[in-house]
């Protein structure tokens, strides 16, 4: 009989997020981009405006405006990200709510950057609260960059009016909502000699109020991109040191610190890259991989995780490039391997921990992709195989690992072949491996009728794939000559 064993995954080291989406870029689909990177990641990030009180909305402004000359990225009426089509009287099963599904239905959290309008209603934000309810542990990026000047927003009201809507907007949206966590992200410091945070006196109560503190930090970036191109002696683009962009990154938390009485909270970088605008493809490569090197080596721990913007860009801000030709395809970035190698570096990675022994029928229970219990069926090899394979006769959703490459199971698939977890780590001799199995939620929503619905989704497996191992062909050679 297959033995059987109780498994638990937490949090990593330094939790890695991806940014899927923006005014740059359209949306991936999880299943392509699990297989490129061969791993989920903790939470994929979208980005979406809310302006229901604009008589262009909900059109995304550059289309609705699309005669309308601009010299930059922002200059419209209001941000041009894609447009929340939640809210009042809105549709859940439009945009962003058939991706938060898709994401995940693939073990992922869904990080959701929304940018409001701060003259809306207590009612509009309420039903914000409802539109997420049913979708697991959320982090909510409320009005990023809250610090700059770029955004419609900040042109709408002051700062101080803008950190109060954030602590408003975090309220009322949380009462509906609990299982919603609110990311501030704003300035931090920007200049080592100042001690202060950008805007300290408006932002205070909202850095203590918040659940996560926040700031986006660019190595290098084009902020003039689509408009102008990136030339030496140029005014759209700058560029940092990895050293002066990491000092800043801490000395942002421990002043966030300062101003919460002492108290940590969890801090993350909800945008990081170099952009290759500025920096080329191979020096891109370089910062971020040294950025990451000098986490690994941090004595004093303050980063909880980061976000990559993102996988694919029409800029060079992307793992992928889109393809001027074909927007449904991505030209992959010397940045890919490295971020590939990163993430799969254990410090990135989530813990797994193996329990008691069990048997079957096992209740599966998905927490988040930083708490999640499945089960571990161990494996033995007698060399690299040749075909490994599961076969399924039952609706499962799940997520699934063997020798640290994840594959995707949707309720309909029948059968998976795991055999690209051993085309780059081919093994060199006879090794006990485990097949690990998550069961996130099969529709991608939460079952809020349960007693713990806002944050648990349960499933109880009835019975084990069949596995079929071959170390060799089906049919061998006589003569190896004649292949």
């Amino acid at each position: 009989m297959q033995k059987l064993y109780k498994i638990h995954m937490g949090k990593a080291e330094c939790a890695v997020d991806l940014g899927d989406g923006s005014e740059r870029g359209e949306y991936v689909n999880q299943d392509y981009i699990l297989n490129k990177l061969g791993r989920p990641h903790r939470s994929i990030s979208l980005m979406y405006c809310y302006y229901p009180l604009d008589e262009q909305f909900p059109q995304r402004i550059s289309e609705a405006m699309k005669d309308k000359k601009v010299s930059f990225q922002w200059d419209y009426p209001y941000d041009d990200y894609f447009t929340y089509k939640g809210g009042t009287g809105g549709n859940l099963d439009d945009e962003p709510f058939n991706y938060m599904r898709d994401i995940r239905k693939h073990g992922q959290d869904v990080t959701l950057t929304l940018t409001v309008d701060p003259r809306i209603t207590d009612e509009m934000l309420a039903q914000i609260g409802e539109d997420l309810k049913t979708f697991g542990r959320v982090f909510l990026r409320i009005n990023h960059e809250a610090t700059g000047n770029w955004f419609s927003f900040n042109k709408r009201a002051t700062y101080q009016e803008v950190a109060d809507f954030y602590c408003k907007a975090s309220k009322i949206i949380k009462q509906h909502a609990p299982n919603v966590q609110t990311i501030l992200c704003i300035g931090g410091i920007e200049n080592p000699k100042k001690k202060e945070i950008e805007k300290e006196k408006e932002f205070s109560q909202a850095v203590r109020e918040t659940d996560i503190w926040s700031v986006d930090k660019y190595m290098a970036l084009h902020w003039g991109f689509p408009y102008d191109i990136a030339e030496t002696g140029g005014n759209s683009h700058s560029r940092s040191s990895v050293k002066d962009t990491y000092e800043l990154t801490k000395a942002s938390f421990e002043r966030f610190k300062f101003i919460n009485n002492g108290i940590s909270k969890p801090m993350v970088m909800s945008e990081f890259n170099a952009d290759g605008d500025v920096t080329g493809a191979y020096e891109q490569a370089e910062m971020v991989e040294m950025f990451c090197n000098m986490l690994k080596t941090e004595s004093n721990k303050f980063l909880d995780g980061f976000t990559f913007y993102q996988f694919r860009d029409r800029g060079r801000l992307g793992l992928e490039i889109q393809d001027p030709n074909n927007a449904d395809v991505g030209i992959e970035q010397p940045v890919m391997k490295t971020y590939k190698n990163i993430i799969h570096d254990e410090y990135f990675m989530p813990s797994i921990n193996t329990g008691e022994e069990i048997s079957l029928p096992v209740t599966l229970r998905w927490g988040s992709s930083e708490d999640a219990e499945g089960i571990a069926i161990p494996v033995y090899f007698e060399k690299n195989p040749h075909f490994c394979e599961l076969f399924f006769d039952d609706d499962s959703n799940l997520m699934i690992e063997i020798n640290s490459r994840w594959f995707y199971k949707s309720p309909q698939t029948k059968f998976i072949d795991l055999m690209p977890a051993f085309f780059e780590n081919p093994l060199e001799s006879s090794a006990n491996m485990t097949i690990k199995i998550f069961a996130p939620p099969s529709t991608g929503e939460n079952d809020i009728s349960k007693e713990d619905g806002f944050f648990n989704y349960y499933y109880t497996l009835e019975k084990l794939p069949k596995i079929r191992i071959l170390t060799a062909p089906v049919e061998t050679s006589r003569d190896r000559k004649d292949l």
